[in-house]
């Protein structure tokens, strides 16, 4: 049963759904970017309504200034109070629900990794987090290794260079960047989230062609519990990733 929930957040109304079950495990999910609690091409609503069919309750939310909830968007960085406010919004219309397991995309995960403690969370389930961009603006320098190597198997992509199809600065300068091997430095968003992170139980599910999850894998020295996916989908948008995202919820939940 789908139910729409209006719930506080520092004096502003925000706007939730809860899939209902009756499960005493739940999950609460975040949203990426600007994304509403929809997520991408309805990814989120129908990942909850298959997970409410298996009796897992669940709880998805607009934060402040997005989508049906009031207030000013602060972005994933101010959004604390707001999975804070959802947990608890969780809790009182879902009296059954003994633990809550997070789940996040891109900043989302960031987020609930910085804020999941005065959430209540139990345990967190992190897909591709977003520990900034690249100061270039180019892709990291593995997705360019992996990208023009499949341009150079494509008979289809000289033709294109021959005929100018290709921007070849832009080629060039990526072919550049993909040739250097120098070691990165620390990254302050990683080390804010391994401090923030302590002993709370977590996973990282990884699509191991998207740029964010490679620039990821590359920025984070501290190891883990590291699932990947074999796509490059960001949002696990392709044939058969949202049964694997499915199966590695369930596993969590459980």
């Amino acid at each position: 049963m789908r139910e729409l929930i209006s719930f506080p957040c520092e004096g502003d109304m925000l706007t939730g759904t809860l899939d209902d079950a009756a499960g005493a495990a739940g999950l609460l999910i975040v949203s990426g970017g600007n994304e509403i609690r929809c997520g991408a091409h309805r990814g989120m609503a129908l990942l909850a309504a298959r997970l409410a069919a298996d009796g897992i309750p669940v709880f998805r939310f607009d934060r402040r200034g997005i989508g049906d909830s009031e207030g000013a968007n602060y972005g994933y960085a101010e959004s604390g109070p707001d999975i804070a406010a959802a947990a608890r919004a969780f809790r009182t219309v879902a009296p059954n629900v003994k633990r809550i397991v997070g789940f996040g995309n891109c900043d989302a995960a960031t987020a609930l990794a910085l804020f999941h403690r005065e959430a209540g969370i139990d345990l967190l389930v992190l897909a591709n987090p977003w520990i900034g961009d690249e100061e270039d603006g180019l892709p990291p320098a593995e997705a360019i290794r992996a990208h023009y190597a499949g341009r150079a198997r494509d008979p289809r992509q000289w033709l294109r260079l021959a005929t100018g199809g290709i921007n070849i600065g832009r080629a060039i300068n990526g072919l550049r960047k993909a040739a250097k091997t120098a070691p990165q430095s620390g990254n302050p968003i990683a080390e804010r989230m391994i401090v923030a992170l302590g002993d709370t139980p977590h996973r990282f599910l990884l699509a191991n062609r998207d740029n964010t999850a490679i620039r990821f894998a590359r920025g984070w020295p501290y190891g883990g519990d590291k699932r990947e996916r074999a796509t490059d989908s960001h949002s696990f948008a392709r044939a058969g990733d949202m049964d694997w995202l499915m199966d590695q919820i369930r596993e969590a939940l459980k």
